[in-house]
């Protein structure tokens, strides 16, 4: 899903970046260098669809330093828990330590360059 991005927008905003969710240590070594914002995205979701297509369009926007990462709501229930988080187009800032630092619903870029907690 980060791909969907685009390769080459990301690569143009070199300082912000978004990648597939791959496992609770790759969250914590992300948030060792900068925000690890976790995004809950669900292909179903008319909301999240219409996120997604903001980000193609406006990922250069994003502030420096921000990883965005990107978990499929549907396949990632355990995640889902882990930080309290009960549906879809939800935000959760992950720490260091891989504590829950924030959640927040929607927003998009603008919440990007607004929300999170710079350590």
């Amino acid at each position: 899903m980060a791909a969907a991005i685009g390769a080459a927008q990301a690569q143009e905003a070199a300082e912000a970046v978004a990648v597939a969710y791959e496992s609770l240590d790759q969250l914590k070594a992300i948030a060792e260098n900068g925000p690890a914002i976790l995004y809950f995205h669900a292909e179903w979701c008319p909301t999240c669809r219409a996120t997604m297509v903001s980000f193609r369009g406006r990922w250069p926007e994003v502030q420096p330093g921000i990883t965005l990462v990107i978990a499929d709501y549907d396949a990632e229930p355990d995640l889902k828990a882990r930080y309290g988080v009960t549906y879809q187009n939800t935000y959760v800032q992950v720490g260091r330590d891989g504590e829950k630092l924030q959640i927040w619903n929607g927003g998009g870029i603008d919440a990007l360059n607004t929300r999170p907690i710079f350590q």
